[in-house]
This record gives structure tokens, C-alpha cells and sequence, in this order.
């Protein structure tokens, strides 16, 4: 009998298993968590960026609203503490000095500048307010500027200049403002109820920037 070579058993291919995909799919799993904690580890970082600036903005903004406020007579020499004009006092002063450097800087006159000052001695005491009346209770600054889109914004209206440079707009767009006694023409700017209520300030009003316009008083934010 003829010898036979022995055949050797045909190779069986193996399928490639499932079980070897799944650590590829562990792999885009485990990518796509970490790239995830990524994203919110970098906005939680960015939160933390933008609240630390806040509070230095905060920080930087009160520190400059406490700045002193200082007052020179015509010597250069401070102002004894205490020392008022009509009865104001410093922080009430600078405020009428930045009434007054605004209505100059828009060409307003002098009696201009006296029914401005008049208006705010009548409406806030010459104090910039945070608040309003039961009347307007979104009235805010030195003229107790309403909300209503005819004053700007509510910087502007606690700013003592820019506030005083609206009024100053709205005087003297009246054609006959200066024919008027000074508390009508308040009034025709302020449109509050009583047309009198400013003329009790006119004297202190007149008295005071008499002080600034000659120069016999300085006030600045130091």
C-alpha cells in the first residue's frame, strides 16, 4: 500500500471577538469624561476668575466713594470742621462746586448756575440720593432725577456733574427761562407740584456760589 503523507488539519480563522472591541470603546468613554471634567474644571475657573474681579471692581468703586472731601477758603487753607456756608457743609459744598464747574463747562450763566444749585438744595439738600419719595420713588441724585428715559441712566443720575449738565440742557431749552422768578423756572424743569417750592433756597443758593465763582471757596474729592 502506498504510504500517505499525513495532512495536517486546516487552520481555523477565529473570529474576531466582541469581547476585544469593547476596550477601544472603554477608551472613548474614559476620553470623553475626562475631556468633560476638562470643560467644567476650566469654567469653574473662569467663575472664579470673574467674581474675584467683581470684588475688586466693588472694592475699587467704595474706595473712591469714601475719598475725602475737602474744602479750601480764598487763603488755600482748609476749612475749619464744621465750618458751613448757609448752613452747608463739605460734602454738600463739592457737590454744589460740581454743579457749578458744569453749568461753566456748558456755557450756562451765572443765574443759571444759581437756580441749578437752588434746585438741588430744594430737592436733595445738596446730597446725592439713593432713593426716592413716596411721590418718585425712582428718584435718584442731587435733582432727584426721574426714571424715565429723560435723565439717562442711573450713573448719570448719581453722577453730580453729568446730572447737573441734564438739568442745566433741560433750563435752557425753556425760550423764556430767564423772564421767569427762579423757583418757576425750577419748576418748569422739575414739573413737581408746588412752582414755590425752591424759592426759600434762592438766598443760600445765591450765597453759595457767590463762594465758588470767586474763588473765596474751593471743594474738591481729595
Amino acid at each position: 500500500m502506498p504510504t500517505r503523507t499525513p495532512t495536517r488539519p486546516a487552520s481555523r480563522r477565529r473570529r474576531p471577538s466582541s469581547k476585544r472591541r469593547r476596550p477601544t470603546t472603554k477608551r472613548r468613554r474614559s476620553s470623553t469624561i475626562t475631556r468633560r471634567r476638562e470643560t467644567r474644571f476650566a469654567l469653574v475657573i473662569a467663575g472664579v476668575v470673574a467674581a474675584i474681579a467683581l470684588l475688586i471692581g466693588v472694592a475699587s468703586m467704595n474706595s473712591a466713594g469714601n475719598a475725602a472731601l475737602a474744602c479750601l477758603d480764598e487763603t488755600g487753607r482748609p476749612l475749619e470742621e464744621g465750618t458751613t456756608i448757609a448752613g452747608y457743609g463739605a460734602e454738600q459744598l463739592a457737590n454744589a462746586t460740581a454743579i457749578v464747574d458744569a453749568g461753566v463747562a456748558v456755557g450756562a450763566p451765572i443765574e443759571a448756575q444759581r437756580i441749578a444749585v437752588m434746585t438741588a438744595m430744594g430737592e436733595s439738600g445738596l446730597r446725592v440720593l439713593d432713593h426716592g419719595d413716596a411721590v418718585g420713588p425712582d428718584s435718584r441724585g442731587l435733582f432727584q432725577q426721574r426714571d424715565n428715559g429723560g435723565w439717562g441712566s442711573y450713573e448719570d443720575r448719581m453722577n453730580p456733574t453729568v446730572s447737573a449738565a441734564n438739568f442745566y440742557r433741560a433750563l435752557l431749552a425753556l425760550p423764556d427761562w430767564q423772564s421767569l422768578e427762579p423757583t418757576v423756572a425750577a419748576h418748569r424743569v422739575q414739573i413737581n407740584a408746588d412752582e414755590r417750592h425752591y424759592e426759600r433756597f434762592y438766598p443760600a443758593a445765591h450765597e453759595v456760589v457767590a463762594a465758588i465763582t470767586e474763588r473765596s471757596l474751593t471743594c474738591s474729592v481729595g
